[in-house]
Parts: C-alpha cells; sequence; structure tokens
C-alpha cells in the first residue's frame, strides 16, 4: 500500500486536496492517505492532524501574534510525518507553513512534492535560490511557471489548472433565483471576500457600504455574498446590520448556481477570478492588506498584475483596485460600468476563453495529470 502524507493550509489547497486524493485512488484503490486539510478533504477520507483554518492566514502583520502557534503545528506535523513515516509527503500551496516542513523533513524521508508553484515570481524573485533540495517534484498550475523554475533544478512539470474541473461553468441560474425567491428584475452581485477570517474582517466593511451607495442607482440589486463553510458563521455575523439582506452561499454547487445568476462580481484576487471568469461573470479585483505588509509589498512585488485572469491575458482584462484604491466610491464606479455597460461587460467575457485555454494540462485532466506526477516518482 501507498502511503500518503498530504497538507493543505487553506481553504483552495483544500478544494485542489481532495479533487486530488480521488484522481489517486482512481489509479490506486488502497492509497493511505494522513495529514492536513478541511472538509473537503475530509469528505474524500481524511482525518486532520488539527483543524486546517489555523493555517490560514496571510501577511506579515498578522502572522507575527500568531508565530508562536505555528511553530508549534509545524513541530506537530513533522513529527507526525517522521512517525508515519509515509511513501509521500504532498504538500499544497500555503508555502510559509509548507515549505517548513518540506525543509524539516529533508531529503532523507518520503519522496516530497509540492503541488501549486511558490509564486517567487511575482514577487521577491531571489527567493528561488532557497528552493533547491526541498522537493523531488514541482508540480505548476501555470504555463509560464517550468520556465521561470526549470533553470534553477527545481523539477516543474505542467499540470494544467484544476479550476478547470471545478464546475464553475456549470451553475444553475434558475434555481438559484428560485431557491432565494427572486423576481425577474432582481440584480445579483457576487461578492467574494476570501477564506480568511484577516481578508473578510477588513473587505467586508467596504463591500458592504459599496452596496448601500450602489443601491440607488441599480434597483433590485441583491448582494450574493460567498463564504468559506469554516468561516461562514463569522460572515454571518458581519451581514447582519447591511441596509439590503444579503444571500449569503456557503458550499460549493450553491456559489457556482449564484455565478450563473450574477450579473458582476466584486472579488478579491486569485483562483475565484478563474471561476468568476468560467462562469462569464464581469468582475472587478479588489483587496486590502495591513498597512505593513502593503508597504513592503509594493517594493517586492515584479508582476504587472495581481489578478490571476490578468496575468494569463497578459493585460489588464479586469479592473484591479487594491489597498487605498480599495474605497465604496471607486468601487461603485466601476460596478456600474460592468453592470450598465454591456460593451464593457462583453469585452471582458470575449477575453476570458483564450486566458482559460492556457490553463489546460498536455494530456487529461489537471488532477488525472497531477496524480500520474505524483506516483511516478515512487
Amino acid at each position: 500500500m501507498t502511503r500518503i502524507f498530504i497538507i493543505a493550509g487553506e481553504a483552495s489547497g483544500d478544494v485542489l486536496g481532495a479533487r486530488l486524493m480521488t484522481a489517486l485512488r482512481r489509479r490506486e484503490p488502497n492509497i493511505i492517505f494522513s495529514g492536513i486539510g478541511g472538509a473537503r478533504m475530509a469528505e474524500a477520507g481524511l482525518s486532520s492532524l488539527f483543524p486546517m483554518q489555523e493555517l490560514a492566514v496571510m501577511g506579515i502583520a498578522e502572522i507575527l501574534p500568531r508565530l508562536f502557534a505555528l511553530q508549534k503545528r509545524l513541530k506537530q506535523t513533522v513529527a507526525a510525518i517522521q512517525a508515519e513515516q509515509p511513501d509521500i509527503l504532498l504538500t499544497i500551496d500555503s508555502p510559509g507553513f509548507c515549505l517548513r516542513v518540506l525543509k524539516a523533513v529533508g531529503q532523507n524521508g518520503p519522496k516530497r512534492v509540492h503541488y501549486v508553484a511558490p509564486q517567487v515570481w511575482a514577487w521577491r524573485q531571489s527567493r528561488v535560490k532557497h528552493f533547491p533540495g526541498l522537493w523531488d517534484e514541482l508540480l505548476c498550475l501555470l504555463p509560464f511557471e517550468p520556465d521561470f523554475f526549470a533553470p534553477h533544478g527545481l523539477h516543474p512539470v505542467f499540470t494544467g489548472h484544476p479550476v478547470l474541473e471545478s464546475g464553475a461553468d456549470t451553475g444553475d441560474a434558475a434555481r438559484f433565483r428560485a431557491l432565494h425567491n427572486l423576481p425577474d428584475d432582481a440584480v445579483p452581485v457576487m461578492l467574494m471576500p476570501g477564506s480568511r477570517v484577516t481578508e473578510t474582517r477588513r473587505l467586508l466593511p467596504v463591500f458592504r457600504e459599496t452596496m448601500a451607495r450602489l443601491a440607488p442607482h441599480v434597483p433590485g440589486l441583491v448582494p450574493v455574498v460567498a463564504a468559506a463553510p469554516f468561516i461562514a458563521e463569522q460572515v454571518a455575523a458581519h451581514l447582519s446590520d447591511w441596509p439590503q439582506r444579503p444571500i449569503i452561499v456557503r458550499d460549493v454547487a450553491a456559489r457556482y448556481d449564484a455565478f450563473a445568476a450574477a450579473r458582476a462580481a466584486l472579488t478579491k484576487s486569485g483562483t475565484s477570478t478563474l471561476e468568476l471568469a468560467m462562469a462569464g461573470v464581469p468582475m472587478a479585483v479588489t483587496y486590502r492588506v495591513n498597512p505593513v505588509s502593503a508597504f513592503l509589498g509594493r517594493r517586492l512585488i515584479k508582476v504587472p498584475h495581481v489578478a490571476m485572469i490578468n496575468l494569463l491575458a497578459v493585460h489588464a482584462l479586469v479592473p484591479e483596485l487594491l489597498q487605498e484604491d480599495c474605497q465604496p466610491e471607486r468601487l461603485v464606479a466601476t460596478l456600474q460600468t460592468l453592470l450598465c455597460d454591456e460593451t464593457a461587460a462583453q469585452a471582458q467575457r470575449k477575453g476570458f476563453g483564450p486566458a482559460l485555454a492556457s490553463l489546460r494540462a498536455p494530456t487529461g485532466a489537471p488532477s488525472d495529470a497531477a496524480a500520474h506526477a505524483i506516483l511516478n516518482i515512487l
């Protein structure tokens, strides 16, 4: 039997991990998994060593207060790997935690695979010199990543992006409208504040004011907020005093139905931009972090865009309103354009197709390509 210790540290990694566990079991039904994951990986049969959300922290100012707790979880994870002696250690994204685990386990332990390449091509490119020896194989989701990592001897393999298997483009708008008793003239707007508590705490007050200011200009406006299951209650608490009662979608199927019904979206950067693009939803990307993190980030970022869909399109296909631009008045103006100017909305939809096409795996579905690469190293 093949034993795999698998680690995911945030909601997007939990989804990738669950899909990958299923693909691995298709190839080797008796595979045994242990490790760290969330609800989706639990459904796939993983009993998590500790709650995954303890690792879902982003930004220097946010990490510092929890540094001792994170170090304790790191030691606990490494001890579990050493005790179980798996055949493969599979880490998914979350480089702040996962790369430290890979380093601590070392080359004398199990075969090591890291899934989702660290985005050092985007900022602090010099960090790539610290990666040799950390893994036996690096599975890349983006087509331009192997060319960046290969010269450094980091064994990159492009396996395609799993968002193409997500079903984000299969939602049912009629079902969503019927479930929530929305009239024909309702205008749902999708709001995606992220899966971390720190993200939602910063973005939801801005989203609230944006919706309040937008409502007089858009009759029938209905805010629809996506909430990751493990922070859904905190998100709901933030929404209790909104002037328009938002619809909260907590699971994947409900979110994709909401995509199908949405006329526009306001989202944080990341995989959510790819999901919305698959569903053909015109969007604006916005984000706000602690001022200290923003100050440092601006001096280190090496790419012209932060939204994944813009990086793939190689131009500013969707607006990016970040940090100081993450203000209600700016967001209202941008959403009004997307909702009222069909030319602007259609220009985004036209650009989504070529950008998403670049994410296809060379052969087969992305999860199957990744599963093949993982088992092939044994």
